[in-house]
């Protein structure tokens, strides 16, 4: 018998979904990237937007339509090898290295550090994070509660917390937007740049992470056709989509409107920080504490539990709790570093992950019009990924961007592909790989069918 969900199975999915997604760098870079658009909000939104949401979407539904039994299947539809190293890579990003230590510094950085002195930072960051990872790796532990704590508990409170300070901004706005100053980065580009700046969420990555939760956690609920798992994850994913873009047009919106109280801030977090106290004084960095703490620990369990259980996936002779240990731990460890250095050394990272992440993406969709033939993967991530490479060189520090090799191959790059001085010239080698692979796809083709 052919099992259906109900409404409140896909909005409970939804909401899970939803909140492992948004963490608390949801919530300070769309503020920030508010205030540096100004007047050109609108199209930088819609940028952000596109990276922010629409993309996770379609990387989450892409697990569930492409019937592989989550990112190391699919990416090894270029080579076992190649899918190995994406995936390690990748949930290394989303895990321990960047993401997950950035849920802790996030949430102390905005939340605590304002209460502090500069005598007290470190030893407080230490307990705060021992605190703070010792709560997510409780939680992590029984990877089968992890819908009732994000979707039934956490989220909701979270959004309750948001729905505050968005609401108060709305009713009493800080200005209009129309005469704000604009950034030079948003001058020309405002919609390529914003979606960029959706990278640092690191949601697409996250996406082929988080897709494989939601297909188990439908199969949990009864659901075992393949197909109608994709038709169920699909609408499930329906519920997320809306509450993120709604929430990032509200938080881009009201960042924007800060300029008129406020001067451009170094970071989202400041301008989080100064929105809450104009509304609420005292008690906004409370609330704020509060929104941003709950928004870190529900994106915590859930990049420790994905973590976990793909590396058990791929390492079978080590269980799924000792990873979740060794995770927890290191990303403590991780944490201590700092917010600033976290970032700026995850940038070039992204700049490198995020072409062979959307590839990837658009290839699980398109694959069943080239019969899901390996030619096909291995050309298209194999041009990309060349420019991948040169997208990170040139995000890195000065030390290697300049560097006259680095620099002189970079600059003629970007003088020959399009869109590659907005960080987006591997979108034509993209393409290009795909009609090479696809037109051998089809000598391969009539070459088994001669046979």
């Amino acid at each position: 018998m052919k099992k259906q969900l109900s409404l409140s199975a896909y909005i409970t999915i939804g909401s899970m979904l939803f909140g492992l997604f948004f963490g608390a760098g949801n919530l300070i870079f769309p503020v920030h990237m508010g205030q540096e658009a100004g007047a050109s909000i609108s199209l930088a939104t819609i940028g952000f937007i596109l990276t922010g949401v629409g993309l996770p979407f379609l990387g989450v539904v892409a697990i569930g339509f492409s019937k592989s039994n989550g990112l190391y299947d699919l990416a090894s539809r270029v080579t076992p090898l190649y899918g190995l190293f994406f995936t390690i890579v990748l949930y290394l990003t989303i895990g321990p290295f960047f993401a997950l230590p950035r849920t802790a510094t996030v949430s102390f950085e905005i939340g605590l550090t304002p209460f502090l002195s500069e005598d007290q930072y470190t030893i407080a960051l230490l307990i705060f994070t021992i605190l703070f990872f010792l709560l997510a790796w409780i939680l992590s532990l029984n990877p089968s509660n992890i819908m009732m704590w994000i979707g039934k508990v956490l989220n909701p409170l979270f959004l309750v917390f948001l729905a505050f300070l968005i609401i108060s901004a709305f009713i009493h706005p800080m200005g209009d937007v129309e005469t704000l100053p604009i950034q030079p980065a948003y001058t020309h580009n405002a919609l390529f740049k914003g979606f960029t700046e959706g990278y640092n969420t690191m949601d697409v990555l996250a996406s082929l992470a988080f897709g494989i939760i939601v297909v188990n956690t439908i199969k949990n609920l009864g659901v075992t056709n393949p197909t109608d798992i994709a038709k169920d994850t699909f609408k499930s994913g329906i519920i997320s989509l809306i509450l993120m873009s709604v929430i990032y047009g509200c938080l881009a919106y009201i960042g924007a409107t800060s300029l008129n109280q406020f001067p451009l801030s170094d970071n989202g977090g400041i301008a989080l920080a100064q929105i809450a106290t104009h509304y609420f004084g005292a008690y906004g960095a409370m609330l704020l504490a509060i929104i941003i703490t709950i928004a870190c620990l529900k994106t915590a369990i859930g990049l420790i539990t994905s973590c976990a259980e793909m590396f058990t996936e791929l390492f079978p002779k080590i269980s799924y709790r000792r990873f979740v240990h060794i995770f927890s731990i290191i990303s403590m460890l991780i944490a201590n570093v700092g917010l600033t250095a976290i970032i700026s050394i995850s940038i070039p990272v992204l700049m490198f992950l995020y072409p062979l992440a959307i590839t990837l993406v658009f290839l699980a969709f398109l694959s069943p019009l080239f019969h899901h033939q390996k030619i096909v993967y291995q050309c298209t991530i194999g041009i990309t990924f060349i420019v991948a490479v040169l997208e990170g060189l040139k995000a890195s520090s000065e030390m290697i961007s300049q560097n006259p090799v680095v620099w002189t191959i970079t600059s003629t790059v970007d003088g020959i592909l399009p869109l590659s001085d907005v960080s987006m010239g591997w979108i034509l080698p993209a393409i290009v790989g795909l009609i090479i692979g696809w037109a051998l796809s089809f000598r391969t083709r009539s070459k088994a069918e001669a046979v």
